[in-house]
């Protein structure tokens, strides 16, 4: 890998302004995973599980934190990004409600899966992501212990998600098995 600093500024400029732009673009395609939901209280069922996968397994731990935090990031300025907003709250009175603890097990599973993933086969990604899964429902459900009794827990924060979060595991494996030209261009592997 050459030495970003050496480079001309010109061609600096515009690898950050690519990087910026395909921050953007996906933290649009994050936002959109949100929308598409099942609606669940007190967590709506969304293709964020996908996304956040996805983007780890095809991109690896830097732009995948990359992507979720620039979405957490217009989302705690009020943008309406995250799943049921606006309706149910937005900016950092969403973050702090039932929800905000997915969202930062999200986070963290972007750099768990990314780095877990990195150079693995089919198996080895499953078990990135399985493994991503477990600051998801750990940090979630201990959130959402804030809101729901205790005894709860597990019956609307964790049994709900589990065959569709594997469902999604098992389409970003497939995907990332019989598409890896495309997974590598998208990480810039293949000029």
């Amino acid at each position: 890998m050459d030495d970003v600093a050496a480079r001309p500024i010109e061609t600096r400029f515009a690898m950050l302004a690519r990087m910026t732009l395909t921050i953007i673009a996906r933290t649009a395609l994050m936002t959109l995973a949100a929308k598409i939901q099942i609606p669940f209280w007190p967590v709506p069922m969304t293709l964020h599980t996908l996304a956040v996968m996805g983007f780890a397994v095809a991109f690896g731990p830097r732009m995948a934190v990359s992507i979720f935090l620039a979405y957490l990031a217009t989302g705690a300025m009020g943008l309406p990004v995250f799943s049921g907003s606006p309706e149910r709250g937005i900016g950092l009175v969403y973050l702090a409600g039932p929800t905000g603890g997915y969202l930062l097990g999200y986070l963290i599973a972007s750099w768990l899966v990314g780095v877990l993933a990195t150079g693995k086969g089919t198996p080895g990604r499953v078990g990135a992501m399985l493994a991503g899964m477990v600051p998801i429902y750990a940090i979630g459900t201990a959130w959402l212990a804030v809101y729901v009794p205790v005894g709860q827990l597990l019956a609307v924060g964790v049994l709900p998600f589990l065959l569709g979060d594997l469902v999604k595991i098992g389409v970003v494996a497939a995907g990332s098995s019989v598409l890896p030209a495309f997974f590598a261009r998208l990480r810039g592997e293949v000029e």
